[in-house]
């Protein structure tokens, strides 16, 4: 028979027991949920590493480029010394062709010069340290002796200088390989973020990239604030004086930098591709370098070099339309003033040329090229 006893209700502390227990594993998992490393980012936590990997991209970037500039500088070095060891050995074995005529014109005689058998069998540096036995050789042997023993000398030592470029070389082209495969990275880790994302949440990424940009531009164009772009405060590193706003597009001053700034402008939209310097694709230095460059000046390759091009100038209120400006502690990026706190800049991978607001970045200074 079955029984019908009421069953025994748990005790208070074994309630309480049980409820913090419950409690806890709901916490824990809650925890291993947030910290899931598959859990799909929301669009602004995306958003905000992609960012970072880009950035950390164009820091990779610009020490790409600074080793691709040394590779090339290096290649340019070696070969002109190994054209020079060449041309000098030829030189040299012209030397000895000619001693070797005389040599074999006195063996038909009979009467072969002991001091050019000395030379034909050892070091003409040897032969030079027995000063003894320059009496036995004509003047224009002996002469022909020193020259031969002045270019081993210098031979000798290009050969040194040449074999130490291209061990300089290689270690450039290693670090140059290495550069390019930490570009690679950031940008596929970068991409896989993207990709985690829906083609609304990207689009919606890109759109407001867009407007940002619209509203730096016509920032840049409308000289609110007196300066820059209208020129009250200025102008041009050689004293033009820049114009009025023309409807978002910000008016350059005359002079080198105004035609910098000028020439920029006309690549607006132009894609961001690292390593880069133009005509139709540009990175950070690749575009200031290419601006400068239009304006007749030749800048060096890198933002960080491209720091010590001209004048610094610490205070933005005293910036020029066309003036360089640095950003970040280790002067990674570079781009344009464009007047108003506007900078016109080749930004980052998957954008384009365009404008934005300094205060987006960490501003260092400006740079007034001259």
């Amino acid at each position: 028979m079955a029984s019908h006893r009421r069953p025994k209700q748990p005790s208070r502390t074994r309630v309480t027991v049980l409820t913090a227990t419950a409690a806890a594993a709901v916490a824990l998992s809650a925890q291993a949920a947030s910290a899931d490393p598959g859990a799909k980012p929301t669009r602004s936590e995306a958003k905000e590493k992609v960012d970072r990997l880009y950035e950390q991209a164009e820091q990779a970037t610009e020490k790409y480029n600074g080793a691709k500039q040394r590779q090339e500088k290096l290649e340019k070095e070696a070969g002109e010394l190994q054209d020079r060891v060449a041309r000098g050995q030829e030189e040299v074995n012209k030397l000895r062709d000619g001693l070797g005529a005389v040599a074999t014109a006195q063996y038909r005689s009979g009467s072969v010069d002991p001091s050019l058998q000395l030379l034909l069998s050892s070091d003409p540096d040897t032969y030079l340290e027995r000063a003894s036995t320059l009496n036995q050789v004509s003047a224009k042997q002996a002469e022909a002796l020193r020259q031969i023993a002045t270019k081993q000398r210098a031979l000798k030592q290009q050969r040194e200088e040449a074999a130490g470029k291209l061990a300089d070389l290689e270690s450039t082209r290693k670090a140059l390989g290495e550069r390019k495969a930490e570009v690679q990275g950031k940008l596929a880790e970068a991409q896989d973020v993207l990709n985690s994302l829906t083609e609304k949440e990207r689009a919606a990424i890109a759109a407001a990239e867009k407007e940002e940009a619209a509203k730096a531009a016509a920032k840049a164009g409308s000289g609110e604030d007196g300066s820059g772009a209208n020129g009250s405060k200025g102008g041009s590193k050689d004293g033009g004086s820049g114009q009025t706003g023309n409807g978002g597009k910000a008016v350059p001053g005359s002079g080198r930098a105004g035609a910098a700034l000028a020439a920029a402008q006309s690549k607006i939209g132009s894609p961001y591709v690292w390593g880069a310097t133009g005509p139709s694709s540009f990175d950070c230095s690749g575009l200031t370098s290419w601006a400068y460059a239009q304006a007749g000046v030749t800048l060096d390759r890198t933002s960080e070099a491209q720091a010590n091009d001209g004048t610094r100038i610490y205070d933005q209120s005293q910036l020029q339309p066309g003036d360089l400006v640095i950003f970040y502690g280790d002067m990674h990026h570079v781009g344009l003033y464009a007047g108003n706190g506007q900078v016109l800049h080749a930004p980052r991978t998957g954008t384009v040329v365009r404008y934005e607001a300094m205060s987006n970045m960490p501003f260092q200074f400006g740079v007034r090229v001259g």
